[in-house]
């Protein structure tokens, strides 16, 4: 894929202006979105994805357009996971509703710079050493495994991080338990302190670091062009604000999802390490010679993505419904209390 450095420029200055632009029309003067706002640029972001993957499909082939639209709803749904996180920061460190997206777009932001980082060194690596696969592959694998082991209370394993990283921050900065509107500093007696504000920042930040060690070895297992990695973090990130304002109560119901991404996660390191054993060049496997095994299409790729994602996510809405259901048979069939106060009359 031979892509020119003016079209890495004009793609990353559409980008940052589609960040600057979302940051004043939205951000800047700060407000809790309604429902209709949150879903029409949802809806808006995700179409200015699939118009970009229809012009990568036109310039560069069937190909390279597969591996941009299987890469972008695996980071799509990466992100989903990441709401849900967002979401227990939010209420962990009661952050005001209407200061919530800027929070969020910041944290977009780093994730987006965090991500860029990576793909280059993973690319650098990918060109320089061909048994990195083999390393992400296995990463890919133990990071499923750790989903899964993870997926009986996510909650509680993430205050237990947060917990850990805020009492370390603490140790360092001077802190506030007030906010200041949305400043991140504040001074109380004459003492320059950090509001919580900042401390989400931080904490949104490290997740940050840490999603990125799963999508770009993710990525990298259905495309090895830079160009599509990073353009498909950079789309999947976009609208991640309004998606965070969408679906925020809908994520308690998406019961399964850690269950769908463990198992997408698994299969794309299944699928590197056989293309790292299609590409050996390690002496102690095969002598160093090419091992005859079976590759993983873009398009079976892209087929398994989509099909767990709808299997997860229709069971998820099942169960819940049917954990409502029984929520209210239980509530329906509670004893009166005897201590309540007796209905009054209405008879005349």
């Amino acid at each position: 894929m031979d892509v020119s450095l003016s079209v890495w420029l004009i793609t990353c200055a559409v980008i940052l202006g589609l960040f600057v632009f979302d940051f004043f029309t939205h951000v800047r003067v700060p407000h809790a979105p309604s429902l209709k706002e949150s879903g029409i640029w949802s809806a808006v972001y995700i179409g200015f994805a699939v118009i970009f993957g229809l012009f990568v499909w036109w310039n560069w082939g069937s190909t390279f357009g597969g591996e941009y639209f299987a890469g972008y709803v695996t980071e799509k749904a990466l992100s989903v996971d990441n709401l849900f996180v967002f979401v227990i920061i939010m209420a962990k460190f009661a952050v005001p509703k209407e200061y919530q997206q800027k929070v969020l777009l910041l944290g977009i932001l780093m994730a987006l710079v965090m991500r860029g980082i990576f793909i280059a060194v993973g690319a650098a690596a990918i060109n320089a050493y061909s048994w990195v696969f083999y390393l992400f592959g296995a990463f890919l694998i133990f990071t499923a495994v750790k989903l899964l082991r993870e997926s009986d209370d996510p909650v509680e394993h993430e205050e237990e991080r947060e917990t850990r990283l805020e009492r370390f921050v603490k140790r360092y900065l001077r802190t506030h338990d007030s906010y200041d509107r949305d400043k991140l500093f504040t001074r109380v007696n004459g003492k320059r302190l950090a509001t919580p504000m900042l401390m989400v920042l931080i904490v949104i930040g490290f997740t940050d670091v840490l999603f990125a060690l799963d999508s770009i070895p993710a990525i990298y297992g259905l495309t090895s062009e830079p160009y599509l990695v990073f353009t498909a973090n950079a789309f999947a990130l976009m609208g991640l604000r309004q998606l965070f304002f969408l679906i925020g109560g809908l994520l308690d119901r998406l019961v399964y999802l850690s269950i769908g991404l463990s198992i997408i996660l698994a299969f794309i390191g299944v699928k590197l390490v056989l293309h790292a054993l299609h590409e050996n060049t390690l002496g102690f496997i095969n002598g160093g010679e090419h091992v005859a095994v079976p590759e993983i299409s873009t398009g079976l790729s892209l087929s398994v993505i989509l099909g767990v994602l709808v299997i997860t996510t229709v069971a998820s809405l099942i169960k819940s419904r049917g954990m409502a259901s029984t929520t209210e048979v239980e509530s329906a069939g509670e004893p009166a209390d005897p201590d309540a106060p007796a209905p009054k009359s209405t008879d005349l």
